[in-house]
This record gives C-alpha cells, structure tokens and sequence, in this order.
C-alpha cells in the first residue's frame, strides 16, 4: 500500500469523507514525517503543528457530524511563507521579514482553510521570490530530496521538496517569473501559474506590482485543479482580480488530447542541454502518440522576454522596497539586494520600452492562438544543478537560464502548467511547460492530465529502469 504521505488528495478525500481515514491520523503522519526528514531537506520556515492538529481535529468533529465541506476537508496544505497568515509570522524568505507578524490572511489562505483544509506550517522559499534557485542564506537552503546534494529551483522551493518527499498533500506557491513552474520541474511535481487575476494576490506579499501569480503545487494534475476550484474566483481586494464565471476545473480532465494542435516555438528549442532536449524529443513523439498534432511554429517576439521580465521585476521590485533599501540595504541577502539595487537605476525609459514589449508578446501569443490550441516547451533549458559555493552568481546564472522560458507567461498574463517530463541522466527530475491562452486553465488540465497517465518519470535519458519512491 502506498505510503499516506504520497498519496493524492483525490484518493484521500473519499477516505476522509466515508471516515475511513481520520483527518487528524493523517495530519499527525505527515507531522511525524516532517520531524524525521525536514531537518534534511529544510522545507519549512514555520512549524505549525499544534494548531494544524487542532484544524485536523475540527475537520474530523465536523465530518463526524456530517458536515463535509468538500474534497479538501481534513486535506493537509503546506504555505510558501509570502502568503501573509494572521498572527502567524510570514518572512518571505527574507532577513528583513524575521519578525512581520500580519494582522490578516491572504485571501487564497482563507479559501483553503475555509474549503477545511489544515495548514500544515510555512515554506521556505527563495528570498522575496527574487530567485530560482532557492539557496536562502537566513533560513539555510532547500535540498532537493532527489538528491540533497542539488539545489530545489525557486522561488518556491519548500513547496516543492515538501510534496517531493511527502511533507504536504498540497501546496501553494506564487510565480512572478517561474516561481512555481522552475522547482516544480526540478522537484518532479505538478505546478500552475494560473491567469493573472484569477487567484486573488491579496495578502501575498508582493515581488512586483504587475507579474505576480499565486497558483496551487500538487503531485498531480487532478489535485491541482481541486485546489483550483477552492483557490480561483474574484477579490475585490485585489485591483488586478478578474471576475470571471466559476468552471469546474476537474470537469474534462479524462478527455484525452486526440486532435489538440500543439505547437512548439522554435525559441523552446534552441540552447537545450543534451539531457534536456533528449527528454523534450521523446515527450513530442509521446504526445504525438496519444494523438495530439505537434508542429513547430516561429514566434521571434518570444527574443523580447528576458529583457522586458528582467526590467519589469526589478524595477517593480525596487519601486516596492524603495523606503527599506534606503535604512536596511545590508538586511537584504547579496543576490536579492544585487536585483533590486539594477532596479532602482532602472531609466525610465527602459522601463516603458519594457512594457511595449509585453504588448508585442501578447500581440504574438494571441496570434500563436489562432493556429494551435496551447504551446509546448521545456521548463528551463538546463538541468538541476548541484549546489556551488558562489551561491550568489549561481542564483543569478539560473535566473539567467530560467527566465526566457519561464517569464513569457508572467508578462503576458497567461496560464502556463509545468509537469514532470522525466529524469535526466543523473537520476533528477526535468520539466515542460503546457501555456494556453488566458482562461484555459480547464484545457491545460485536460492535457496534462492525458500526460500524466504516461507515468513521465519512469522514463530516464539512458532509458533505465527506475522507481521513485
């Protein structure tokens, strides 16, 4: 029998709901779980047991009573530490933030904990979501638990080596300019960067003013369109929320992709490491089989992405810590205080030249849309590197090789679906991106749903057999 830790939330839930399986009995596994390893891993910030317990036990009360909430009742969530949680500490991975102590939960929090989910504890993250690799000099580095020796991606990097090695059924995790998507891929999980206003940013302590996503981290794909369902939906607290009509995001996930048109960008395919493009080659001809169309399509535009996400987020980033670079310039970590310090020398119009390049790359992306129903391309170009004593330049090499892949989505708003796409020759996971147009979170699902069935991560560069415990 599969381990509780590992198992998903849609196998847990009618457990839960028929009181065949106790929320508390479960809390109290992953708890005992995350006392044993999470010393290794460091996927945590924040411990919540006693009150995650309490939640556990009044979700199993109400459940007793025949109160059932739905399919997250008595489901344990871990909580990337920028969604702000009242009067419970939220640092954001940064230093400076040690002892913010919020007077209000993020909206999304409030979902969660309201559709009876249990709030496990706060994760680790690459400091103020300005990196991707998630080495935190204050709160010590997340490992990777495929191999603790390689580095996690980031920005949320504790969501995801907490679903990796079975500390949380559930995630939640932001993306400014791949935040989810990078440790997602490096981790061999499930990550979403929805539309931008479809999940309320309110209470999620801000990297930038136009770019940020919160989104859900699962093991699979059904999982996160259940958390979908409970996270989506309109925020009149947040100025960018969209309010749009509910969908049932679990609704097509058996439909198969027979017939979808798939189209790869030839930008997606130059500059792969040989690991990479070996796992992107074989994932075409899998695609192919299942009956999608996969062809190549050319969108020059997608040259403009990093220059314009690079001037975006900083120059947003330092607009917001303006005041405190000025009186805790040294309270910030060296790869965070580097970004934000090119931001704030960020001519103006650098920044407006910026900006119309996001609207040359929405322009394309909506063109691209006409033809093919979502476009295909590896997460990142590179592999999951191990850990370098510069941890500063390394986290600037890998937001460098990161982020023309990963910040198109950001800029232009739309939704983008990172899954597992294989292990690459050292036994570590690799990732691709499925992006869709705005609002296409339900075809995404569809999509990755009919991969997930291909068990990707039994498939390997040298084609060895391997199991993933």
């Amino acid at each position: 029998m599969t381990d509780l830790a590992y198992l998903p939330a849609t196998e847990l839930s009618p457990l839960i709901q028929t009181r065949q399986l106790s929320p508390v009995e479960l809390t109290k596994h992953l708890l005992n779980r995350m006392e044993k390893i999470d010393p290794i891993i460091n996927s945590y910030i924040t411990k919540l047991n006693e009150l995650a317990l309490k939640q556990a036990k009044e979700a199993e009360n109400s459940i007793m009573q025949g109160q059932y909430k739905g399919p997250l009742h008595g489901i344990p969530i871990g909580i990337k530490d920028n969604f702000e949680t009242k009067g419970i500490r939220t640092t954001s991975g940064e230093k400076i933030f040690a002892n913010y102590i919020p007077n209000k939960t993020a909206t999304t929090v409030k979902k969660l904990l309201g559709s009876g989910g249990i709030m496990l504890g706060k994760l680790n993250m690459h400091q103020l979501g300005l990196g991707s690799t998630g080495i935190n000099p204050t709160y010590g580095a997340v490992r990777n638990p495929w191999n603790t020796h390689y580095m996690t991606g980031g920005s949320s990097s504790g969501s995801a080596a907490a679903l990796a090695a079975g500390m949380a059924t559930l995630a939640t995790g932001t993306d400014t300019w791949g935040s989810n998507r990078i440790p997602a891929a490096m981790c061999g999980v499930y990550g979403l960067k929805p539309t931008i206003g479809l999940v309320s940013t309110y209470g999620i302590v801000p990297t930038t003013l136009s770019m940020d996503d919160g989104g859900p981290f699962a093991r699979s794909v059904s999982d996160l369109a259940l958390m979908l369902n409970s996270m989506a939906g309109y925020d009149p607290k947040d100025p960018l929320s969209l309010n749009v009509p509910f969908k049932d995001y679990t609704a097509n996930l058996g439909k198969g992709i027979r017939g979808l048109k798939i189209g790869i960008p030839t930008y997606y395919l130059e500059g792969l490491e040989p690991d990479i493009e070996k796992l992107f080659t074989h994932a075409i001809s899998t695609l192919k089989a299942l009956g999608a169309e996969v062809r190549e399509i050319v969108m020059p535009e997608l040259s403009l992405a990093t220059f314009s996400g690079y001037a975006t987020a900083t120059g947003e980033g330092a607009t917001i810590h303006q005041q405190w670079l000025q009186t805790h310039l040294q309270d910030y970590a060296a790869d965070s205080r580097a970004l934000l310090l090119s931001g704030s020398l960020l001519p103006t119009p650098k920044y407006l030249r910026a900006q119309q390049a996001r609207r040359r790359l929405t322009k394309a992306f909506n063109e691209a849309f006409k033809d093919v129903d979502t476009i295909l391309g590896p997460t990142t170009p590179i592999t999951t590197p191990a850990f370098s004593k510069n941890w500063v330049s390394q986290n600037l090499e890998v937001v460098r090789n990161g982020l023309p892949f990963t910040v198109p989505a950001n800029l232009t708003g739309i939704p983008s679906l990172c899954v597992p796409m294989g292990l690459d020759s050292k036994g570590l996971p690799a990732g691709m991106q499925l992006i869709g147009k705005h609002f296409s979170e339900q075809l995404l699902f569809q999509m990755g749903y009919a991969w997930e069935s291909t068990n990707p991560l039994s498939y390997r560069t040298n084609h060895a057999e391997v199991f993933n415990s």
